[in-house]
């Protein structure tokens, strides 16, 4: 069985190395040649524990090659990105663009297994386009029993950034077939690396799965940013007050944060929003919270900005980027945002410490932001803002470092 593993990102690559690891022969493409390049050196673009030790040793074995052109393969496995516009609405081209590129490859009995977080209808979408690219093939259609040439499948992940290895293998899959032999075939793949249960359903119900476990999630840390903010007003210690509260044997609130970044909760409620407008009102109310929560970090560190006088001899310091702890995940991260506003406000210095990156990201660039340790940028700063919980910043002695200094945190690490 011949794999094609369509996007090396986040999910697309750990998804390929397992199954080279499985000893089935997969090749990987993607548009990035430093990604491609890297990977057939045998290491990983991408941290993730346990994740370069498996590509060192697929890619010496040579089960695991990667390219940026798209091969002919038994499974086509899209993981490419969908990112949102500046009107939040899906941003499909990527996925489009991979059914023009695998078009011409398509052989009678291969089966396309979208893994892209993706609107409501999309998997019948890119069956509806591939059909009119190869009409010498059939296609299949939800409302029909016939028999394709081709299985398409919806199969979204649901691994967490950090464990992504072994939750690819131990987590239950949702196997949206366009067809219930789409989602039996595409089961029956699945079932070969998967320990858990591939739970068979339709296209759409699948779709629509995948992205209200996300908008779960977002409502939940919405109530939990909203009900910091209060707490705030009110002077009471909102990780203590989430702590007690959750003693309650059928209550277990969230961790308030300085936002929601992230691909998947950041993003995927939108999804929904973009196609119900009218009724998912309290899923697009806690996007907004969640990004007004950013909104209200930024006002106290103006705040606290303004107190110490002139700005130009100011150096303050941001503890972590990431979205997430223990990850170098920077996407629709809002100590990302955070940080490019306070870059308007043309400080001394800006000391970044984010242990999970070797670099700044290119659009970060400035003068006067330094990426640096954590005892350099806590001692050469008047100001220190917590906005990740990384395990680093467990340290014992961080709060005597600190002593004397002013404190914004968002994550409930040292309160």
């Amino acid at each position: 069985m011949k794999i094609e593993v369509i996007g090396l990102g986040y999910i697309g690559l750990p998804t390929a190395a397992l199954l080279a690891s499985k000893g089935l022969e997969v090749h990987g493409s993607d548009i990035d040649d430093g990604i491609v390049q890297t990977i057939n050196e045998g290491s990983s673009p991408i941290v993730e524990p346990g994740l370069e030790k498996i590509i060192s040793k697929v890619v010496n074995s040579g089960n695991l090659k990667a390219s940026s052109d798209c091969k002919k393969a038994d499974v086509f496995i899209i993981t490419v990105q969908t990112p949102l516009s500046r009107d939040n609405l899906p941003d499909m081209s990527y996925v489009e663009k991979v059914a023009q590129v695998i078009s011409p490859l398509l052989e009678k009995g291969n089966l396309i297994l979208l893994e892209s977080t993706s609107p409501v209808g999309s998997t019948e979408s890119l069956s509806h386009q591939l059909s009119l690219l190869r009409k010498d093939l059939r296609f299949p259609k939800s409302d029909s029993e016939e028999e394709a040439d081709i299985n398409i499948a919806y199969c979204p992940e649901r691994v967490m950034p950090g464990s992504t290895i072994s939750e690819l293998v131990s987590n239950s899959r949702i196997i949206g077939g366009i067809s219930k032999d789409c989602a039996r075939k595409a089961s029956e793949f699945y079932n070969f690396f998967v320990e858990g249960e591939c739970l068979k359903t339709n296209a759409r119900t699948a779709e629509l799965c995948k992205l209200s476990e996300n908008a779960f999630r977002d409502v939940n840390i919405a109530f939990a940013n909203e009900l910091s903010i209060i707490s705030e007003e009110n002077d009471i210690n909102v990780w203590e007050l989430i702590k007690l509260t959750n003693k309650h044997p059928r209550v277990e609130i969230l961790q308030p944060g300085p936002g929601v970044g992230g691909h998947c909760l950041a993003v995927d409620p939108w999804f929904i929003v973009a196609s119900n407008p009218r009724s998912s009102n309290l899923i697009k109310l806690a996007r907004q919270v969640n990004n007004d929560k950013t909104d209200h970090i930024f006002k106290k560190i103006f705040e606290e900005i303004k107190k110490s006088g002139d700005p130009s001899t100011l150096s303050i310091c941001l503890m972590g980027l990431s979205y997430k702890a223990d990850s170098d995940d920077l996407r629709e991260s809002p100590a990302i945002k955070l940080l490019e506003r306070i870059l308007t406000l043309n400080l001394k210095s800006i000391n970044v410490i984010e242990p999970n990156i070797e670099d700044l990201p290119n659009s970060l660039a400035s003068s006067n932001v330094i990426l640096t340790s954590l005892e350099e940028g806590v001692k050469n700063s008047a100001i220190i803002i917590l906005l990740v919980g990384h395990n680093e910043f467990k340290d014992p002695y961080l709060k005597e470092m600190i002593s004397g200094k002013i404190l914004i945190d968002t994550v409930g690490l040292l309160d």
